[in-house]
């Protein structure tokens, strides 16, 4: 996806979004005998040295795997569609679509605990040391890249790459959050031990139970308290729906989850 989304839609104009994808359409102008996807390897083996020593050789891996299989691809598509021009004219469509089908790829990659290189490693790093999203540190460290592409191709280029990077930041963050998004349940119901039965056996979750009392009725109640993916809240909801159409859920979209079950701490 990151790669087609740089040759498809951002080599042919020119717009230069960041990363060493973005880096090498600018060195590519500059020394046009060297292509974009040597470039981008070229780039790339600087920055896994400073990935490896900073982040590890759990992250290193994945990204040499992910970045080297972009600048394959890259460098395949730049020969079998050597001529290859813009689907459309307008750039704003061709900016549009470049960034979404790129960063949705990053995002996806981001989440593996990986990279697809370039500043992206740099990303990973301000995200691991200084708590930025990732979205956030591509946007930080694309800048100088952008300001390289309005030297390169002109003040208008410029503009239409920085407003590049902005949007791809923020689509790689809303990517991640999403693949992330979990529901936090309470749940109050007359059948109580069905349901926390069903939520440990049947959904493999945990949960937390409080000991309330009803403020107009005086009764003592259980409330449920679990967290769970968007697939096992589908089977909640309809578990509870079916044992009991007068029990009160509350439900909260929770974007990241740290711990047994969850995304490990330490990540």
């Amino acid at each position: 996806m990151v790669a087609a989304g740089l040759y498809f839609f951002l080599m042919p104009d020119n717009l230069a979004i960041g990363g060493a994808n973005g880096l090498a359409i600018v060195l590519n102008h500059w020394i046009p005998s060297i292509s974009v996807g040597v470039f981008m390897i070229m780039i790339n083996i600087i920055l896994f040295i400073i990935g490896f020593l900073a982040i590890g050789t759990s992250f290193g891996i994945k990204t040499i795997y992910a970045s080297i299989g972009t600048s394959v691809i890259v460098s395949l598509f730049e020969k079998l569609l050597p001529y290859y021009n813009s689907p459309t004219e307008d750039i704003i469509l061709q900016l549009i679509f470049g960034v979404l089908v790129s960063a949705i790829g990053m995002g996806i990659v981001f989440n593996q605990n990986a990279s697809t290189g370039g500043t992206d490693i740099i990303a990973k790093i301000l995200n691991k040391f200084l708590g930025i999203g990732l979205g956030k540190g591509v946007l930080i460290s694309d800048l100088a890249i952008v300001l390289g592409a309005g030297f390169s191709f002109g003040f208008e280029l410029g503009m239409y790459s920085l407003l590049g990077v902005i949007v791809n930041g923020f689509v790689i963050d809303s990517t991640i959050e999403g693949m992330n998004l979990s529901k936090s349940v309470s749940i109050i119901s007359e059948h109580s031990d069905e349901i926390k039965k069903y939520i440990v056996e049947e959904l493999e979750r945990g949960a937390t139970i409080y000991y309330a009392e009803g403020a107009y009725t005086g009764r003592k109640k259980d409330v449920i308290v679990t967290i769970v993916d968007r697939k096992d809240f589908i089977k909640l909801r309809s578990f509870i729906k079916d044992i009991d159409k007068n029990a009160f859920v509350t439900v909260n979209n929770i974007y990241e989850v740290l711990g047994d079950g969850f995304m490990d701490i330490e990540s």
